[in-house]
This record gives C-alpha cells, structure tokens and sequence, in this order.
C-alpha cells in the first residue's frame, strides 16, 4: 500500500512537470528552469544539496528541463565540477550510473565573485534564455545584500526568479531587517524562501497531519490535557573550526532562534484555515508573539547558560570551547530555558527548550507530556505502575512518533491487575526505505512556487524579537555561562529548571 502511495505520488508529480513544460512550450517559451547554487562548491551544496538533487533526480521528480549552475570562486570548470559532486556524492549513496549521468548533463559550473556585478552579469551570460530562475544562496548571510545587488545589475531578479536563503538571517533584528530590506528591495516577498531545513523532515510535517488530520488528539491538545512540553535539539559534534562563526552567534541564535522556535510553533499554533503558506505562517507567528517575554528578574530563574569544557564524548577525549577558541570566550554552547506561552490554550503551560554542543547523544525529539489520570481505580499495588501519557516525536537520528499508554500486564496476579506502560509506534515508514533528506522536499517546493514550508519574514523577525529580549536579560542580569563537562547534559541547573512538580527531562 505504501509503495503504491509512493508511485502514484511520483507519477502525479511527473505528469505535473510534464504539462508544465508542455504548456511552456504551447506558449513559445523556449528557454529552461534553472537552479544556481551560489557556494555551489562548499560543504552545504555539496554535503546537502547536491545529493538532495540526486536523489531527486533518481526519482525523476526534477523539472525535466532543469539546468543546474555551481557558481563559487573557486577554480574550476565544468568537468572538475562534475567530477568533485561525484566523489562527494560517492561517500553518501551507492551511486546509480543512469542516474548520475541524467544529473551530470544538467550540472556545469562558473568560477566568479557573485558579490561583483561582473560577477552576475558573467553567470547571465552563462545562463542564457531561461524561463524560472531559481537561486540558492548556500554562503554567509553577511553576502546577501551585496549578492541579491549584483544579481539585480545583472538583469537576473525578475518576476520568474526566487531566491533561497539559507538561516539565520541577520544576528538580531535590527540586522535581520536590514538583510529582509536588501533582499526585498530586488524581488517581492512572494519571491523570498527563507529556508529552515528542519521544516522538511518528514516527521515534522507528519506532526502537523497528526494534530490536524485526526479528531483524536486535538480535543486534548490543550492546558486541560497536557502538563508540559520538552524540545530537544542535541549534538555531539563540537563547535571545532567552525568557532569563528559560533562566536559570534551562539547556541541561542544558532539554534534557539530558528529550528526550536520552529519547532514548539508547530506544537501550538491553531488550527489553519486551509494547508497554504499564509494561513500556516500567520498561526506561527501568533505563537511567536505571544511568548512571554524574559527580563531580568526571571531569566536567571528560568534559563540556563552552559559551556562546555573538556571532556569525554562517545569515548573521545574532547577540549574545551575556550581551548578551541584559544582564548577565553563569553559565548554559550547550551542554552535551556523554561518559555510560557501567554493565551489561552497554553496558559500554565510550560515549553521547555534545550540545545547544546558536545552532548552525551545526538537527538532532536518533541516530548507532549499529558497530565497523569485524576485517580486510580487499581489499587495502592499499581501506583508505582502508572505512568501518564507521553507522545515522543522522533526527528534524527531516527525518525518515529511513539504514544505510551497504559495497559494490563499479561498473566495472572494474586495482587489483581497489574498495569504496564506499552509505547505504540506511529512510524508509517515503508520497511528498508530511504530516509529523505529534508532539503529534497524543500528543494521541490521551491521548484513548484510552495512556500508553506519556508519562513515569512514576520516570522522571522518575531523570532528575534523574542531572542534580542533573552539576550538583553542576560546582559542586564549579568547571566555568565556555567561550565559543563563536554560528554554531559549540559550545567547542573538544566535538570532543576525542570524539576519542580516531579519532571524531568527524557533521557
């Protein structure tokens, strides 16, 4: 049935392009879909993207006359290209040769500085005629500006084109702004895709079917249901090289400001009106602006600051943040805070968020904690058997949904009936399927002008609103980063943030 569903889906995207690309041609268009990859050669385009695109093109779901430029400034031509994403794409997937020859014949590539309009009218020149212009900007968000400056010179931000930004835009809000302007003032909103690529996880988007799709769990969904919420977000990986940029931003604009944010809105918003960009992105944004704001008589109480120092993950001897630095630094590699959501679904509610490098797992799950049954009819001999309800939701490195519920132990008892707590998997995943990488439905959705799955710019700048409120009372509170062990789950405080009524973070 599965495997059925997966074909007619594939067929429905296929007959799609193809009276697509008919229908172009009826109207004497002549030219072609391209895709840019600004970075086309760096480790985003070719660790993510450039497999994305494969396997998109393994289930001939790419528009079939897409033409796809690497642009970077490095020195190479469009053999090498095609040579360096095959020895990439080599270390991620037993390579299918018809497939790879189909992608390679739309692959070339230009070595230019897309920042110089020189630069853009060099790749205008290399595009030619085309008919949807679709540009990824796989570089620092420091470039957009200069970039989307440069494509406009160059005659390459029409109607037909889109721009896809890669996170975090801006550091704060007041950059934020200034990076949306720039971007705005060469292509219209309904042409921005700003990317969070956790929104194309097939389990983040089977959590909105969840809630939306099923009588079942909505009518719980709720203060009156539910006792509170866990988001984790956890890697084992150090900040290492990266650190000059992690300086600057941080755990909390890092990852706070997008992908957990992200996640605890699609847990609380409200029912949309309808599955389209706008109805979905304006209830995102009602949760956002009802976050209660942190100042600095509370933070000290309901966040917590970490990082972390030398220590032993997965075996391996790891250094210290300020080591890696190699000097001392102010900068938090944990965050985990206690964010109440001021409205009437979520009153006395609490939301709590964690993230942080150097962490005993790697693991990014939801937990919805239902509140225990008002009474126990079984008996004192059950009591220390009853366990509420919990609904975990798995994104990596597995990805599963799972519900505990209570039920009677099998066999016979002379203390009557015994009770067990039996988790009920969720997961519709075919036996030995793939798993999708998240940009590979992103990727798509660009291609076909949907931008449910992408951040609208109020949404965005509502993140950092609320982000820019944490760091100030931070600041105004004088809130220093505690030191944890790298290997551990972050500073002592972020099990007692949680602690009070009996909680406790899933482990």
């Amino acid at each position: 049935m599965l495997a059925k569903r997966a074909r007619a889906c594939h067929d429905n995207v296929v007959i799609g392009w193809t009276k697509l690309t008919k229908k172009k041609a009826e109207n004497g268009e002549t030219g072609r879909d391209v895709l840019v990859l600004l970075g086309g050669a760096g480790d985003l385009a070719l660790r993510m993207l450039l497999p994305s695109l494969y396997f998109l093109e393994v289930d001939r779901l790419l528009p079939r006359d897409l033409r796809i430029f690497g642009v970077a400034r490095g020195d190479l031509d469009g053999a090498g290209y095609r040579k360096l994403v095959r020895e990439h794409l080599g270390k991620r997937a037993n390579v299918e040769e018809a497939a790879w020859e189909r992608l390679a014949a739309r692959l070339d590539y230009l070595s230019v500085d897309i920042t110089k309009e020189e630069g853009a009218k060099a790749l205008a020149g290399k595009i030619g005629g085309h008919d949807q212009l679709t540009v990824f900007f796989a570089v620092s968000p420091s470039l957009y500006p200069s970039a989307c400056q440069a494509l406009q010179a160059a005659g390459l931000t029409g109607p037909s084109t889109r721009l896809v930004l890669e996170k975090p835009i801006g550091r704060d809000l007041e950059s934020s702004k200034a990076t949306n302007a720039a971007v705005g003032a060469v292509v219209d909103e309904s042409q921005i895709f700003r990317i969070d690529h956790y929104l194309g996880k097939e389990t983040v988007q089977n959590l909105t079917a969840l809630r939306f799709a099923n009588v079942l769990f909505e009518p719980l969904w709720d203060n009156k249901s539910i006792d509170h919420v866990q988001i984790t977000i956890a890697e084992t990986e150090k900040v290492g090289d990266r650190w000059p940029y992690y300086d600057e931003y941080g755990a909390l604009r890092d990852m706070l400001q997008n992908h957990l944010l992200q996640l605890l809105c699609l847990v609380a918003m409200e029912a949309p009106s309808g599955f389209d960009p706008d109805a979905v992105r304006d209830e995102k944004v009602k949760v956002l602006r009802s976050l209660r704001p942190f100042t600095k008589d509370n933070v000290a109480h309901d966040t917590v600051r970490g990082q972390y120092v030398a220590g032993v993950v997965e075996g391996t001897a790891r250094a210290g943040y300020a080591e890696e630095v190699g000097q001392p630094s102010r900068t938090e590699t944990f965050v985990a805070m206690k964010v109440a959501i001021d409205n009437w679904r979520w009153a006395g509610v609490p939301f709590f968020l964690r993230t942080g490098k150097n962490l005993p797992d790697r693991r990014t799950q939801i937990v919805v904690q239902f509140k225990p049954v008002p009474h126990n009819i079984f008996g004192q001999v059950t009591q220390g058997e009853m366990q509420a309800n919990r609904l975990v939701i798995d994104l990596q490195p597995e990805e599963d949904i799972s519900l505990s519920v209570m039920t009677k132990r099998p066999g016979l008892s002379e203390e009557g009936m015994r009770l067990q707590s039996l988790p009920l998997s969720l997961n519709m995943a075919a036996p030995g399927a793939r798993r999708r990488i998240a940009y590979e439905k992103l990727l798509l959705d660009a291609f076909r002008g949907d931008r449910t799955l992408f951040v609208r710019r109020d949404e965005v700048e509502a993140a950092w609103r609320f982000v820019d409120g944490v760091a100030k009372a931070w600041a105004d509170a004088g809130i220093e980063p505690a030191t944890y062990a790298a290997g551990t789950w972050g500073p002592p405080s972020a099990a007692s943030l949680i602690a009070p009524q009996g909680r406790g973070w899933k482990s």
